[in-house]
């Protein structure tokens, strides 16, 4: 179970869609446009920003980090020529948004914990630079995000608008990738890691405890993924299809349409035990395309992807 922080922030407040009782946390939605129903926005209890977003993170050199675990995950940001880096897993639990920027590329680093869903985005849409924060609300048990400029909403899991006068665009997600601490700033000693953010949190401990090992996820009630694939599994998502990691691990690698997921051990789930650098050993993925260029990929909950792409390919090759 999760801890009763948790279930008291989050499942204790949940409460169905009501644009007319929204309105008035939100005054500059406009709620007439729309690309899903209502009904399926389901509060996860925390207010807008009840889980404050961050923005212009600090960074510090990796030799001068000390508090993050060998397997600890980071989500690694390694764009063109910058210098990489690194942000902890331990603070996006806690803030599930960081919006930065990369040699002049506005980022969003986002991470869903109900979905174990870590994505990049480039915060640019139509000339227009974003600034995302955490709505509160979740959909098919993910995370809506809105951005200030708008105050639009926005499926995480997607990167596309659902409500307000954004509906229908899309945030373009980035290569990025989740890994473990050791192998970051063992490849990249000269690079820099996200700092402990200025907020009175328990950095390193994680309030999901046990979730990815629970048989159903917190609100959501579509139909269990097919093929028998449990629900909270992981499964390595690339455009429109989904490799189990269950697969991966045992294959180590797989080159299938188009693209080589590797997987490697050594890296903590983030969703495991109370402290996250003490997580069971699930393991990390590259994707990359025939010419070994990292392609975007999320590594999410086998609900998830069913839920976003009910028409997708389940790559299990079984022939």
């Amino acid at each position: 179970m999760m801890t009763a922080m948790v279930a008291t922030c989050l499942w204790g407040g949940a409460a169905a869609a009501d644009p007319q009782f929204w309105k008035h946390e939100w005054p500059n939605t406009d709620f007439s446009i729309s690309a899903v129903p209502f009904v399926e926005i389901l509060s996860g209890g925390p207010p807008k920003d009840g889980i404050p977003a961050l923005s212009d993170p600090s960074f510090i050199p990796v030799d001068a980090e000390s508090r993050l675990g060998a397997m600890e995950p980071v989500i690694a940001v390694e764009l063109g020529d910058a210098t990489p880096r690194a942000y902890p897993v331990r603070y996006l639990t806690w803030h599930e948004i960081v919006n930065d920027e990369v040699e002049g590329l506005p980022i969003a680093v986002t991470f869903c914990p109900l979905c174990n869903s870590a994505i990049t985005f480039d915060r640019r849409v139509n000339g227009q630079v974003l600034t995302l924060g955490v709505s509160g609300k979740l959909r098919k048990s993910d995370m809506v995000m809105y951005d200030r400029e708008t105050e639009s909403w926005w499926q995480q899991a997607i990167g596309e608008a659902i409500v307000g006068v954004q509906t229908g665009q899309m945030l373009t997600q980035l290569p990025t990738w989740m890994e473990s601490w050791e192998a970051f700033s063992t490849r990249n000693p000269d690079g820099l890691v996200m700092d402990e953010p200025a907020w009175r949190r328990d950095y390193g401990r994680n309030p999901y405890e046990n979730y990815d090992s629970s048989h159903r996820p917190f609100l959501y009630s579509g139909d269990p993924p097919p093929h028998g694939i449990p629900a909270l599994a992981r499964v390595i998502r690339v455009g429109d299809r989904a490799w189990p990691l269950e697969r991966l691990r045992l294959a180590e690698e797989v080159t299938e349409a188009g693209v080589t997921i590797t997987w490697k051990a050594g890296k903590a789930s983030a969703l495991d035990t109370a402290r996250i650098a003490d997580g069971r050993d699930v393991g990390a993925i590259r994707v990359r395309d025939a010419n070994g260029a990292d392609l975007p990929h999320d590594v999410m909950f086998a609900f998830a992807y069913d839920a976003f792409w009910p028409e997708g390919a389940w790559m299990l090759g079984d022939g």
